[in-house]
C-alpha cells in the first residue's frame, strides 16, 4: 500500500476545495492501492470518512511569503508535519498547495538531496503546439545556477520524461537567446559542452523560447532564474490571448454567432492549454517524491497533483534518478 502525505492547509482556495480534488483521487479505481494521510485542522478535515484516510491534527498554516527559516522554525504548521512525515516514516510522497518556498526548503532539508546531485529542480510538464507535454527544468527552486547543475538538470528531466510520461528517446535543448552553440549564457554555453560530451542521448542543441513549446522538444532544461520567466511569460500570454478571444466574439452579434461555428475548435485548444491536468510541479533531486500543487488548486488540478504523486512513487522515480546519475 501506497502512503500519501497531504498537507491540506494553505491553498488560496482553502481545505474544502482540496478535499474534493481527494475525493476524486479515493474514488478513482486506478489508485485502490493507496492510501492518504490528511494533515490540517481536523475539525475542517473529518467531514471526509474513508478506510483510506488518515487525519494528522495541524493548526497553523504556513504563510504563503515564509521564507527557509520561517518553515523550518514552524513546527506545528500543517505543511512542516506533514514533510516530517515522510522522512520520519519513509512514506511514499507528500503533496502541498501551500507555499512554494517554504516547500521546496523542507522538503530538500529534511529529505536531503540524491548523492551526486548538487541542486533539486522544479518540474513541470508545459503544453505544446501539437498536445503533448514538454518538461521543462528548472521553473524556480533556484535563483543561480552553474553549468553543471544544469547538466544534472537534463539528466533528471530526461529521466522523468522517460519514466513519468513515457517518452520513447525524448530529444533535449537547452533553453538560449539563439539556436547557435555560442549563444547563451556563460553558464548556458558551458552547460552545452558538458551535455553534448556526455553518454546523454537525445540532446539537440539549444533552442529559443518562442520556439519551445511547438512540439519538437520533450525536455528543455535551463537555470531556475530564466525557467521561471518562461513559465511566468506563458501564464500571462496565455491569460492575455484567452482575454483577447473573449473580447472578439463579444464584440457584436455577428462575432457571437462565429463563435457557434468555431466552439468546438475552442474546446479542443483549450482542453489542450489546460495546465490544471498536469497537477503542478514536481521536486526532483531529493530522497522523496514532492509534488507542489498550485496554491490556487481547484478540486480537479489538486487530484491530478495526487495523481502524480502515486505515479511517482510507483515506478520509483528517486531510485531510477540515483541510476541516471551513477550512469552518467
Amino acid at each position: 500500500m501506497l502512503t500519501i502525505v497531504v498537507d491540506m492547509m494553505g491553498s488560496d482556495k482553502g481545505s474544502k476545495v482540496l478535499l474534493e480534488g481527494v475525493k476524486m483521487f479515493l474514488n478513482d479505481t486506478n489508485f485502490q492501492d493507496a492510501e492518504l494521510i490528511l494533515v490540517g485542522k481536523k475539525e475542517e478535515l473529518s467531514v471526509l470518512s474513508s478506510e483510506r484516510i488518515k487525519i494528522e491534527n495541524a493548526e497553523e498554516v504556513l504563510p504563503m511569503e515564509a521564507g527557509t527559516f520561517d518553515a523550518l522554525r514552524a513546527k506545528n504548521t500543517s505543511m512542516y508535519k506533514a514533510v516530517n512525515l515522510v522522512k520520519e516514516n519513509n512514506y511514499s510522497a507528500v503533496v502541498s498547495a501551500g507555499s512554494t518556498g517554504g516547500f521546496i526548503s523542507l522538503a530538500t532539508i529534511k529529505m536531503r538531496m540524491i548523492e551526486g546531485i548538487e541542486r533539486a529542480a522544479l518540474v513541470s510538464p508545459f503544453p505544446s503546439r501539437i498536445g503533448k507535454q514538454v518538461v521543462v527544468l528548472d521553473i524556480g527552486a533556484n535563483n543561480e545556477n552553474n553549468a553543471q547543475q544544469i547538466y544534472q538538470f537534463a539528466i533528471m528531466g530526461k529521466i522523468y520524461a522517460e519514466e513519468v510520461l513515457e517518452v520513447k528517446k525524448p530529444s533535449l535543448y537547452l533553453l538560449s537567446n539563439g539556436a547557435e552553440e555560442k549563444k547563451g549564457s556563460p553558464e548556458i554555453k558551458e552547460a552545452y559542452q558538458l551535455i553534448k560530451n556526455s553518454s546523454l542521448e537525445g540532446f539537440k542543441g539549444s533552442i529559443e523560447g518562442r520556439d519551445a513549446l511547438k512540439g519538437d522538444v520533450d525536455v528543455l532544461v535551463t537555470d531556475g532564474y530564466s525557467g521561471n520567466i518562461f513559465l511566468k511569460t506563458n501564464e500571462g500570454m496565455a491569460s492575455i490571448m484567452s482575454d483577447l478571444i473573449k473580447e472578439a466574439f463579444n464584440r457584436n452579434i455577428l462575432s457571437k454567432i462565429g463563435y457557434l461555428f468555431s466552439n468546438k475548435g475552442f474546446k479542443e485548444m483549450k482542453k489542450k492549454m489546460n495546465y490544471k491536468s498536469f497537477g503542478g510541479a514536481m521536486l526532483l533531486g531529493i530522497n522523496g517524491v514532492a509534488v507542489k500543487a498550485h496554491g490556487s488548486s481547484d478540486a480537479y488540478s489538486f487530484y491530478c497533483a495526487l495523481k502524480v504523486a502515486y505515479r511517482m512513487s510507483k515506478i520509483d522515480i528517486v531510485n531510477k534518478l540515483k541510476e541516471g546519475v551513477n550512469r552518467s
